[in-house]
């Protein structure tokens, strides 16, 4: 097995675009692809990984997805809010592997004519995102062996399982 990562994966049409990857993710070039004279307002979301969770402090969360449907479950979610919300464009990109403490996993921007329809939308993005995407987290934890799976939603129940699960955040099937 190769130890390259794997390209960004890209959806990208008429004012929606969505990705996921491997890298770093900047605030700067996610907010370049909403930018327009039409759009007075653009909000930007950024997901970081915490320190801690039901007061366990967690050292990383590494985050694996089925790329192929987590990407058009993307797109569906971003199409239908830039519709829904008569924004001018909408980006979400969302990362994949390990995300350390203080680093974004998720970037969601909008821009729109008016603020009001770019908070909600961005907020109902990221809603939607968390309740649909297939893509799942490992929650490690400081002082602990192994991880716990969960599903990318917040307070969602999760599954004590091995790290060896994932590489580079694809899902293996190894048991």
């Amino acid at each position: 097995m190769s130890s390259e990562r794997p390209l960004p994966e890209t959806i990208t049409c008429e004012g929606v675009h969505v990705e996921l990857t491997h890298a770093h993710l900047d605030f700067t070039s996610v907010m370049n692809t909403v930018k327009s004279p039409k759009a007075g307002a653009i909000v930007l979301f950024a997901g970081t990984t915490r320190d801690n969770f039901g007061g366990k402090p967690v050292k990383e969360l590494q985050y694996s997805s089925y790329a192929p449907r987590a990407l058009k479950t993307l797109f569906s979610i971003a199409d239908a809010t830039k519709s829904k919300h008569g924004l001018t464009a909408i980006t979400m990109v969302h990362r994949l592997g390990v995300v350390p403490i203080g680093e974004e996993s998720i970037l969601i921007a909008v821009s729109s004519p008016h603020r009001q329809a770019a908070f909600r939308a961005g907020e109902e993005a990221l809603e939607e995102c968390k309740a649909k995407v297939e893509v799942w987290k490992l929650e490690e934890f400081g002082g602990e062996e192994g991880g716990v799976w969960r599903a990318n939603r917040d307070g969602a129940a999760g599954i004590p399982g091995p790290v060896e699960k994932t590489v580079s955040g694809v899902w293996t099937n190894q048991d």
